[in-house]
């Protein structure tokens, strides 16, 4: 077969980008089956800059796109024919060239609790530490338990658990989606629901990048497509693209389909502190996601007003284009 023919899938190197790598191949390998002959397809392992650099918070390396960059670099170079990624780790708009495919049904969408002292948030003790990288859990941690401490925690998976294990942290979150594909349940304290943290855009969902005119590749990813949860990541990702150039302040969004043409969409902005929260939730038609989430955009920006964007510019100089900031792959 020659080099030409290869269908060359780009990855970062965790555990969890292999894993989630590992079951779209196995998807494309069902839908065609050329793929299984040996040396029909590889698998490129490119490490990122949000891999690399684990001493700074995202929101200071510059946000979401340092977990794609050189993915993105890699593809436009043709070293790769598509990409594969956590959707909530994909940067609001892509660079020209590149297009995205949601792909494959969405996993579950809760933030995981992981703790050795209490089995939810509100059985922590007064004071205790809670680590996380996330502005979102910590605005929403902050907003529901003030007295918490809330410190920096970034790594992947199994970095954020040995951490807690030694008692850096009483207490920590991973997207539950990411546990569960590495077969991790086991370390789950409990899950929290979307009435008490929002999660973010995209979360528990697969996504797939490949350049527009590629042809090959695109007819690959159109067969894995699922069309309920591309309806959901569209309405999220409209609310994020609309917020994103108006404030710098942590957004979480979740869009639910109710099987019968209606769209749900939940969406929240707040202060990094989590002294202000303001919530939006909006229904509509499943055929029309980009428009709901631009919807629930604008009543976010209403309800906030100019107080809440002014104070967090005023207090929180730091923050760069949070809407576009990663969390990390979990």
């Amino acid at each position: 077969m020659m080099n030409k023919d290869i269908l060359r899938i780009g990855t970062r190197g965790s555990p969890l980008a292999l894993t989630q790598t590992n079951h779209v191949i196995a998807r494309l390998k069902e839908n065609h089956p050329h793929l299984n002959e040996p040396g029909a397809l590889e698998m490129v392992i490119i490490k990122t800059t949000g891999d690399r650099v684990q001493d700074v918070l995202l929101s200071q390396l510059g946000g979401k796109g340092m977990f794609t960059k050189e993915l993105d670099e890699a593809m436009l170079d043709d070293r790769i024919d598509i990409a594969i990624h956590s959707m909530k780790d994909v940067p609001t708009f892509l660079p020209v060239g590149i297009k995205l495919h949601a792909i494959l049904p969405r996993e579950d969408v809760r933030d995981a609790f992981l703790s050795n002292d209490a089995e939810n948030i509100n059985g922590l003790p007064e004071g205790a530490t809670i680590g996380t990288a996330s502005t979102r859990r910590k605005a929403q941690v902050l907003n529901l338990r003030p007295d918490l401490n809330v410190v920096p925690l970034r790594g992947n998976v199994d970095t954020r658990i040995k951490k807690l294990k030694d008692r850096e942290v009483r207490a920590t979150f991973l997207a539950a989606a990411g546990l569960k594909r590495l077969g991790r349940e086991a370390v789950i304290t409990s899950l929290v629901e979307p009435e008490q943290m929002l999660p973010a855009v995209g979360q528990g969902a697969l996504a797939a990048t490949c350049r527009d005119e590629d042809k090959r590749a695109n007819a690959y990813l159109s067969g894995l497509t699922h069309m309920p949860t591309a309806i959901c990541v569209s309405a999220e990702r409209a609310m994020l693209a609309q917020l994103d150039g108006s404030c710098q302040t942590p957004i979480a969004g979740l869009a639910e389909t109710d099987g019968a043409g209606g769209l749900r969409i939940r969406g929240l902005i707040a202060h990094p502190e989590g002294t202000q929260m303001v919530e939006a939730d909006l229904q509509g038609p499943a055929d029309a996601p980009d428009n709901l989430g631009r919807k629930i955009a604008e009543e976010l920006l209403f309800k906030a007003g100019p107080e809440l964007i002014d104070a967090i510019k005023a207090e929180h100089p730091e923050i760069i284009r949070v809407p576009n900031e990663a969390e990390g792959e979990a």
